[in-house]
């Protein structure tokens, strides 16, 4: 018998107890539901964690030396599965989809007002004029001013930066996404191309103190290594390209957009010094109210789990029983040891099927909020 014969032999006896396994999986979940009406009318927990933990290590206990591990991951999948159909039945019709995420409203029209953190040049500029091209386009101090200013509806919408592909998420803006309640309702990646910028006659000879936001020192290692410039660390690029244009000196130098080393009238000594080509910047659009509507195809959540073995998954089982694709999942830590994950999903909040797995996540959680519905 050739390799091929063999591999198609073992293929069969695997069909054959695949089949007898899901026998006697749908028999398992049938007996879930009958411990899940035991337990909504003799108002038992829903965990039982002694339990749990007393079968994952009998089934270690009976598993062959080489398959322990695998044994405890099998055994909690099914009690995963199991709570997930008895939340079902215990909390099915507990909380509606609008106490996730509040029913859209139509975007602004006519004369809309937006707000970004910095200042004319900047990245968050350059992503509010691709994202809002004809739009009042005002610039803040920091992050939380741009929460407060779409808060206070002195612009329909902010705009800030979630997410480098580098250095991962930056985590403030969605604490400040939390602190301030509003909500995601649209995104853009903008690509992130910085140049060296000097006062007009200086040449990249004449250099010798360089400013730049301390992650634009890092997206452009390659190019400064070796040239021993001292380096100045500002609150953004644009704030850089403005020093130097206030200095008028030659020996000074920035690193940031094309359009900071325009608006500020500097010339570029070198252009596209970034060290990683691929590197880009998610921003998103942040509004008071969703606004979403059947185009939509991004769902973003936070949520919390309980402090223990398996709590991650039981939040994630039910999107995957209804086989819905996971795009990002982060944590951050909060208080105490403890923290929240942040995660975005493929699907619309209108789609039956993504509502109904999030209000089966949102059962199995400390807290679950849906942050935004929107268009990637």
């Amino acid at each position: 018998m050739d390799h091929k014969e063999q591999l198609a032999e073992i293929r069969r006896e695997i069909d054959g107890l695949d089949e007898q396994m899901l026998q006697l999986f749908c028999r398992r979940m049938q007996l879930s539901d009958t411990v899940a009406e035991i337990k909504s009318k003799g108002n038992f927990a829903l965990v039982d964690e002694a339990r749990e933990n007393a079968v994952v290590a009998a089934a270690m206990e009976k598993a062959d030396a080489a398959t322990k591990g695998e044994a405890a991951v099998f055994m909690r999948s099914l009690m995963g599965l199991s709570k997930s159909r008895q939340r079902k039945h215990l909390y099915g019709s507990a909380r509606t989809v609008e106490t996730l995420l509040p029913s859209p409203r139509k975007p602004a029209e006519g004369d809309v007002r937006v707000a970004f953190q910095g200042v004319p040049g900047a990245w968050a500029e350059i992503a509010s004029l691709k994202l809002f091209p004809q739009a009042e386009i005002t610039a803040q101090e920091n992050w939380e001013d741009v929460f407060i200013a779409v808060k206070d509806k002195k612009a329909h919408y902010g705009v800030v930066p979630v997410e480098n592909s580098q250095s991962g998420a930056i985590g403030e803006v969605y604490d400040l996404l939390r602190k301030y309640g509003c909500y995601i309702v649209g995104q853009t990646w903008v690509p992130v191309r910085h140049c060296l910028m000097a006062a007009p006659g200086a040449r990249l000879e004449d250099i010798r103190e360089v400013f730049s936001h301390p992650e634009g020192f890092k997206q452009c290692a390659k190019f400064l290594r070796g040239r021993g410039w001292d380096l100045t660390g500002c609150r953004n690029t644009a704030v850089a390209a403005r020093k130097v244009a206030e200095k008028k000196e030659n020996r000074y130098a920035a690193i940031g957009s094309e359009r900071a080393a325009q608006l500020n009238g500097l010339v570029v000594l070198s252009d596209d010094i970034i060290s990683d080509e691929t590197n880009k910047t998610r921003f998103i659009v942040i509004a008071d109210a969703p606004e979403y509507d059947e185009t939509a195809d991004t769902v973003s959540v936070i949520f919390r789990t309980a402090h223990r073995s398996g709590a991650l998954v039981d939040v994630l089982f039910p999107l995957l029983s209804e086989n819905v694709n996971v795009t990002r999942l982060e944590s951050r830590p909060i208080a105490d040891g403890k923290y929240c994950f942040f995660t975005d999903i493929e699907g619309n909040m209108k789609d039956e099927r993504i509502s109904a797995a999030l209000l089966q996540a949102a059962s199995c959680c400390g807290f679950l909020e849906v942050l935004g519905c929107y268009r990637h």
